[in-house]
């Protein structure tokens, strides 16, 4: 019996350092598998982080491109707007001035136009009577036209 119990214990512990030898063998086997994912992963993964990084400029430029765009478009509408308001606020100013007889450029060139056609003329009158024109030193003011309201008043 102690002879059977003995080729048991040896049996089984060829049995046992097979069955080591295997878990070595496959854990040294994980191991490696391991070490081989971990390499290609690193190999791969600079791949990708590069891949990742163009993407990214190339998205990053579109984005750009339509926000200077859009940035564009609102400033050409802001300018618009502003124009607009200039223009209506221009208006309303010229007819407030014109109720209150004050005159327009335009009236003020005519009438210094005038004036120096009346000189004009003046001048060749007096060159004709052989008397030398006297020659104005300041220039006259021009007439202010009577606002409507203080005539209508006048009038009551």
């Amino acid at each position: 019996m102690v002879k059977k119990l003995v080729v048991k214990k040896l049996k089984s512990v060829g049995q046992d350092s097979q069955l080591s030898a295997t878990i070595r063998e496959s854990a040294q086997q994980i191991w490696l598998a391991g070490l081989g994912a971990f390499a290609k992963a690193q190999e791969e993964g600079n791949k990708v982080f590069d891949a990742l990084v163009r993407q990214g400029e190339s998205i990053q430029q579109k984005t750009r491109k339509v926000a200077e765009d859009k940035v564009t478009e609102m400033a050409s509408k802001a300018t618009g707007t502003w124009d607009k308001l200039e223009q209506v606020f221009e208006n309303r100013v010229a007819r407030s001035l014109g109720s209150l007889g004050v005159p327009t450029k335009d009236e003020v060139a005519l009438l210094s136009k005038r004036v120096a056609e009346l000189k004009a003329a003046v001048d060749k009158l007096s060159a004709a009577a052989g008397k030398p024109a006297k020659a104005a030193v300041t220039a006259p003011k021009p007439a202010r036209r009577a606002a409507p309201k203080a005539a209508a008043k006048a009038a009551s």
